[in-house]
């Protein structure tokens, strides 16, 4: 244990193997996020010795200058630069303005590169994760974005494997992460994979924040309701829309637009991109969330009203849908005592 801080000998939780989570660095560019950048240095930052918690070597470095500029009207300033991500264990990368669409400096991409080639681990927050696409580092590598970006990251890098629906990504040495508060996630089930879950814990119940989060980032993505290109079917989507509630068979709806089944079961294909029992199914789901979302009402009410017929049925494709209960949604989106 010689050569090991302390406060980590006070663990015994710990692993101790030669990839340590020791020294940390994040990288700055013109422009970052200040939440984002305030993560990163709330998670690995803080000294927090006082109550046995790792101390990590850390520091922010800047590719762009001593000197940066923030979107809310303050800049950041740091006396290191590049060369201090040779020594990183860890080099992590937070959101900034314009990140999905700017150019990244040359020797910035290269220290990345060989920072993974050394061993050491990148893990990017948000629009981060377009510096490690530039980087060539997610290439055949499952990632995660903001989903608001999901598809912009996957035309820009189409070796990458964009994964729109979750929170974080673990492809060690790569680690990525969706929008914002996300990074949270990441970071934490970083320190829990290295250090357990004690000291995940503890620095998770310090930021007042749950050491992990039940589903992924499906259930706050917003979804309009998806609407024909023509009006071949598009007086039967509204009426579909107006009676969620009542179970339709495909010949039902076939008669309504006047076409055989078959003709209308392709023509919906075409305009909506979906077929009826999905489209029907995924507007079931949108209501379930806008009811749980605004009312007080019970689960098998909510069940009946989106045609779902019972609270185990209503569940079942929720969870499918979103990665998380109707219980625990609402939770996240009312609170407890909603819940």
């Amino acid at each position: 244990m010689a050569g090991l801080p302390h406060t980590l000998e006070m663990l015994p939780a710990l692993r101790h193997t030669d990839g340590m989570l020791r020294n940390v660095a994040v990288v700055l560019l013109d422009g970052v996020h200040p939440f984002e950048l305030g993560v990163l240095c709330e998670v690995f930052g803080l000294d927090r010795s006082d109550e046995g918690l790792p101390v990590y070597d850390f520091a922010v470095a800047s590719a762009e200058g001593p000197t940066l500029t923030t979107p809310a009207g303050f800049t950041v300033s740091t006396p290191y630069g590049l060369q201090r991500l040779d020594e990183a264990d860890l080099i992590a990368v937070p959101a900034g303005q314009s990140y999905v669409g700017r150019e990244f400096p040359p020797g910035l991409l290269d220290a990345l590169r060989r920072a993974v080639d050394r061993g050491a681990r990148v893990l990017s927050v948000c629009s981060g994760v377009f510096l490690l696409g530039a980087a060539g580092l997610l290439d055949g590598r499952r990632c995660a974005v903001h989903w608001r970006h999901a598809e912009e990251l996957a035309r820009r890098y189409p070796r990458a494997v964009v994964e729109p629906d979750v929170l974080y990504v673990d492809e060690d040495p790569v680690i990525t992460s969706a929008g914002t508060a996300a990074g949270i996630d990441a970071c934490l089930h970083l320190v829990r994979k290295e250090q357990g879950p004690e000291v995940a814990n503890a620095i998770a119940r310090r930021m007042v924040v749950p050491p992990h989060r039940d589903g992924g980032q499906a259930q706050y993505i917003e979804r309009p309701l998806p609407r024909s290109r023509c009006d071949t079917v598009g007086e039967v989507l509204v009426w579909m829309e107006e009676h969620l509630d009542e179970e339709v068979t495909v010949e039902q709806l076939a008669d309504r637009a006047h076409m055989s089944p078959r003709t209308f079961a392709r023509r919906f294909q075409q305009e909506t991109g979906t077929t009826p029992y999905r489209w029907i199914l995924r507007q079931r789901v949108l209501l379930a969330q806008r009811l749980l979302e605004a009312t007080d009402e019970t689960m098998d009410a909510i069940a009946g009203r989106t045609g779902f017929g019972t609270a185990a049925a209503l569940r079942h494709h929720f969870v499918r849908a979103l990665g998380t209960t109707p219980h625990a949604y609402r939770r996240t989106f009312r609170g407890p005592r909603a819940a």
